[in-house]
């Protein structure tokens, strides 16, 4: 059964405009976002398990997009964050391509179910090219929800 993005995501785990010019810095925006929640118990340890990951392989994907994510046990469930950046950041994608919308994942690292759920319906979703042009065109966190879940 589809995982709903609606009990991951909230208009809290969205954030537009997002103002880093590097990985790392966009990285640190998503994390700062997602320790806003409240359910990420040790931002060190998110960020060291995102960055390790990212230091295997590089979580840009094709059309503008970045999964940057880790397994950590700073959460105690999947805590997810939308980014949207203005300017495109080099994030190493396998296109080549700049990338403007950002999926942060942070997962349990004794789970991996809802973690691959989540990636698969998120990756569904940015396969449209209207959906990806209606985010990048957001300019409320709520029309990015919406965009998502609808």
């Amino acid at each position: 059964m589809p995982m709903d993005l609606k009990h991951v995501l909230g208009q809290d785990s969205i954030a537009l405009h997002l103002k880093g010019r590097t990985k790392e810095e966009i990285i640190d925006e998503l994390l700062a976002v997602a320790a806003k929640s409240g359910k990420v118990k040790d931002l060190v340890a998110a960020r060291r398990a995102v960055m390790d990951r990212e230091g295997r392989m590089s979580t840009g994907m094709k059309h503008g997009i970045a999964i940057p994510h880790g397994k950590t046990d700073a959460v105690a469930d999947l805590v997810a964050v939308i980014g949207v950046s203005d300017n495109g950041v080099d994030f190493e994608a396998l296109d080549q391509l700049d990338c403007r919308i950002f999926i942060l994942t942070l997962s349990p690292a004794d789970k991996t179910g809802p973690h691959l759920q989540f990636l698969a319906e998120v990756s569904l979703l940015f396969k449209s090219e209207e959906k990806r042009a209606a985010i990048l065109a957001s300019t409320k966190a709520e029309e990015v929800l919406k965009i998502l879940t609808q």
